[in-house]
């Protein structure tokens, strides 16, 4: 990321899945993956399970086709400087930047996301913000198996724009450190890499989780993986919108804090949960031109 000038940011986080910020309305700053991962390097740079990068979509390749519907575009990358589809937290915490900088009100609007366009509602004086997260995707066949600190377990496959392997354990704990990505089984149904969670029950439409995201590791939340346990549970529990005719919802308790989750008779997906902005600044510009 090559620049003369010093380059503003800021830092937010949705339930401690933190993020570095970007504005960019133009496009025009070249992030590399190796810029993004010394961004989100937590000694030598701002630290973050990820980045988010402000552009408006008509000013961005992959998202002038979402322009009429969104104006705003979230150019996510994970930790390692890869790319990603969607980030749930990071919807929200996106969205929150958009009304803080007065380019959103509260209230509904829509943001662009290599996903598809996400429909946001900002609740007022700081509430929580909730989220259209699209249907989840049932692949098939719909069990593949993961290991983790000599466990081994079966897990279902869900899809929420990126993909997941969701795993129902005994207690939290059995994943281990994730400190490594647990492995998965067959590789083939990943070729692009995978997000894991692991979940125990809290009770009746109560589930807690832990999970490894890729290219960032063990988070404190994954919205799309709370998203993806959801659902994974709510059929572990014979219970299908679709069947009952009702919606169904499920609290999902992760290491950073807890979000709400309903599927729609439609199979649509919302996520509710706060969204922080803690803090800005600007990037020093001779650092800037290290990388």
């Amino acid at each position: 990321m090559k620049s003369a000038q010093a380059v503003p940011f800021l830092k937010g986080h949705g339930t401690e899945n933190d993020f570095v910020i970007i504005p960019d309305p133009q496009g025009a700053i070249d992030l590399s993956p190796a810029a993004v991962a010394r961004l989100c390097d937590r000694r030598a740079g701002l630290g973050g399970d990820g980045l988010l990068r402000v552009v408006r979509s008509a000013a961005h390749p992959e998202a002038r086709a979402m322009a009429d519907e969104a104006e705003w575009f979230m150019d996510y990358r994970n930790a390692d400087g890869s790319v990603a589809e969607m980030c749930g937290n990071g919807v929200r915490v996106f969205a929150r930047y958009l009304e803080r900088a007065g380019l959103a009100e509260p209230g509904d609007l829509a943001v662009a996301t290599r996903a598809g366009v996400r429909r946001v509602h900002l609740d007022k004086e700081g509430g929580g913000v909730t989220v259209e997260m699209g249907r989840a995707e049932l692949p098939e066949p719909g069990e593949v198996r993961v290991r983790a600190a000599g466990g081994d377990w079966p897990a279902r496959r869900v899809g929420m724009g990126n993909p997941h392997a969701v795993a129902f354990v005994d207690d939290l704990a059995q994943a281990g450190p994730l400190l490594d990505a647990p492995a998965v089984e067959p590789a083939s149904a990943y070729p692009d890499g995978v997000n894991v969670e692991f979940v125990v029950r809290r009770g009746p439409g109560h589930v807690a989780l832990r999970v490894h995201e890729r290219g960032s590791g063990e988070t404190r939340s994954c919205g799309t993986g709370a998203c993806a346990v959801m659902v994974a549970a709510a059929r572990r529990d014979g219970l299908d919108p679709a069947v009952l005719r009702r919606p169904v919802t499920y609290t999902v308790d992760v290491p950073g804090g807890r979000l709400v989750i309903t599927e729609g008779v439609d199979g649509a997906v919302e996520m509710t949960g706060p969204a922080v902005i803690v803090a800005e600044g600007t990037l020093d510009s001779a650092w800037i031109g290290t990388f």
